[in-house]
C-alpha cells in the first residue's frame, strides 16, 4: 500500500515538473505577451490551486493527468495563439480546411474536466453515482464553458478590439464560434463520463 502511494506521488511530481517545463517554454518569446497573459491565466491559476490544495485534498491520479493535459493545452495555445498552432496549421493546409481547429480540439478535450468535477461532487457533496451525478457534472462543465465564453466577450469589449483581443477571442471569422466551443465541450464531457467513469470509480476506491 505504501509502495503504491509512493508510485502515485512520483507520477504526480512528474506531472508537476512537466507542466512547469511547458509553462517556462510557453512564456519565452510567445507570439504576443498580451495574448499569452490572457490565454495562460486559467492554467497558471489552476497550477497554483493544485499545489495549494495537494496536501489537504488530494485528487486521483486520473484527475491530475487530466488537469496537466488541459494546462499544457492552454499554455501551447497561449504561446502561439490558438489560431496559429503549427501542427494544426499543417493539418489545415493538408486537408484544405478553412480555419485552424486547435481551439475546437481544445474545447473538445476540455470536456475531460468533467471527471474532476465528478470527483469533487462524489467526495465533497457526497452525491451518489447515477443519473443525478451524471447530470450535475455535465451541467457544471457546461456552465464553466459558458462562463469562459462570457469572459472572452467581456475582455474584447473592454479592450475595444485590437489584434490581441481578436487572437484571444479566436473566432477566425466564425460568428458561431462560441456555440461551437460550448457544444464541443458538451460532447467531450459526455464522452469522458461514458469512457472514464468505471476507471475513475476504481481509483476512487483506492
Amino acid at each position: 500500500m505504501k509502495r503504491e502511494g509512493n508510485n502515485r506521488t512520483r507520477i504526480h511530481l512528474f506531472l508537476l515538473f512537466m507542466v512547469a517545463a511547458v509553462l517556462i517554454w510557453s512564456v519565452i518569446k510567445p507570439a504576443s505577451y498580451m495574448t499569452w497573459a490572457a490565454e495562460a491565466a486559467p492554467a497558471i491559476a489552476g497550477f497554483i490551486i493544485v499545489i495549494a490544495t495537494y496536501s489537504r485534498f488530494r485528487l486521483t491520479t486520473l484527475s491530475y493527468i487530466i488537469i496537466a493535459v488541459l494546462m499544457i493545452l492552454v499554455l501551447v495555445g497561449g504561446h502561439y495563439t490558438y489560431s496559429k498552432v503549427p501542427l494544426f496549421n499543417w493539418i489545415k493546409e493538408v486537408f484544405d480546411l478553412h480555419r485552424n481547429h486547435y481551439d475546437r480540439f481544445g474545447h473538445l478535450l476540455k470536456g475531460l474536466f468533467v471527471i474532476v468535477i465528478r470527483e469533487v461532487l462524489i467526495r465533497q457533496a457526497q452525491i451518489r453515482k447515477g443519473f443525478w451525478l451524471f447530470t450535475i457534472s455535465i451541467s457544471i462543465s457546461l456552465a464553466i464553458a459558458a462562463l469562459y465564453e462570457i469572459i472572452e466577450w467581456i475582455a474584447v469589449k473592454v479592450a475595444k478590439g485590437g489584434k490581441a483581443s481578436k487572437d484571444f477571442l479566436g473566432m477566425q471569422g466564425d460568428m458561431w464560434d462560441a456555440q461551437w466551443d460550448m457544444s464541443l465541450t458538451f460532447i467531450g464531457s459526455i464522452l469522458s463520463l461514458l469512457l472514464l467513469s468505471k476507471l475513475h470509480n476504481k481509483l476512487l476506491k483506492k
